[in-house]
């Protein structure tokens, strides 16, 4: 924009040039609506699929970008609609690389991405502590489970399209490990909210690939080393009892391990959705550990606030050690 005013600015000089400045401020503000996600200087976004996305759904427009009007901890944030052609991010350890990877998946009721503040702000914590963190850009909407009976995507997915984006970054992941220096039985996942959802998605679907193998990515082992399911939702829905995990995450001795934080005061996915889990893992015998805070809402990511739950990302790092994924 800032190139744009400074074309405004020359054309004022010429008085006939106004219906040229009208035309310019016309294009500006249509850029501004359909711009599209970058990430920061030095990082690259790398495309997820070789040539065709499977399972391709119509979208009502292209994707873009648009900044929110409520604060989360003093600071706005970003979302990101329309996601057809999904990508990934990668970002490297700052200093000591522990050889950990984690895949981060967003938050958004699987309508929109909260690309900053469940997205690049928890990549760059996890590389702040040498871990390669590693933004997923998955499809969005309609790309999985709803519950907005005001949105008009809250019917379930045809198809599990979030799930295939999942599944295929993970074997690119661990096809590329070497190449990334990443340790290929260090991979795990973290999702916030419907990307909480996410992880249990991809921590109970990783037998079988829900779309065509396409190359020797999707040959490899697609099951996380480990999982952090943070403020999850959507794990109550297609139910008939009150504390009952969704059926269509088949919790087994083979889900890895587990880190859950919420809090009970989440006015957007009730603490029920995390408990459930918790219900469900336990039971299979995976190891797990369990955070709930009275305060804390929904949506917080790692912006620091006045609640104790802000420090939940120290309690998500001693996990890790616990677990042997990064050392002491």
């Amino acid at each position: 924009m800032k190139e744009i005013t400074t074309i405004i600015m020359r054309l004022l000089i010429k008085p006939k040039s106004l219906f040229f400045v009208i035309c310019i401020v016309m294009f500006g503000n249509m850029y501004a609506q359909t711009k599209v996600w970058q990430p920061s200087s030095g990082h690259t976004q790398l495309p997820i699929w070789p040539k065709i996305v499977p399972d391709t759904q119509p979208m009502a427009g292209h994707e873009c970008m648009r900044q929110a009007e409520n604060l989360i901890a003093n600071k706005p944030w970003t979302s990101v609609e329309r996601v057809s052609l999904p990508t990934m991010t990668i970002y490297s350890p700052k200093g000591k690389n522990t050889g950990a990877a984690v895949i981060v998946f967003p938050g958004g009721g699987y309508r929109v991405l909260a690309i900053d503040l469940e997205g690049t702000e928890i990549c760059e914590w996890l590389a702040s502590i040498g871990i390669t963190g590693i933004l997923l850009k998955y499809r969005v909407p309609n790309s999985g489970p709803h519950w907005d009976p005001q949105c008009d995507c809250h019917k379930d997915a045809l198809v599990p399209m979030a799930l295939e984006d999942a599944q295929r970054t993970l074997g690119l992941v661990r096809f590329h490990a070497t190449e990334w220096h990443i340790n290929p039985h260090k991979i795990g996942v973290i999702g916030f909210s419907a990307g909480g959802h996410l992880v249990a998605d991809i921590s109970t679907h990783f037998k079988k690939r829900t779309y065509p193998v396409m190359d020797a990515a999707d040959k490899i082992s697609c099951r996380p080393d480990f999982g952090l399911a943070i403020y999850p939702g959507h794990m109550l829905e297609k139910t008939t009892k009150e504390f009952q995990l969704n059926p269509t995450l088949p919790v087994s001795k083979e889900t890895p391990p587990m880190f859950l934080l919420q809090a009970v005061d989440d006015p957007v996915d009730t603490v029920q959705n995390s408990l459930v889990y918790f219900i469900a893992l336990k039971k299979a015998g995976v190891p797990v550990e369990y955070h709930l805070y009275s305060q804390g809402g929904h949506a917080f990511g790692v912006r620091k606030t006045s609640k104790s739950i802000t420090g939940w990302p120290k309690l998500a790092e001693t996990w890790l050690k616990s677990i042997g994924i990064i050392l002491n």
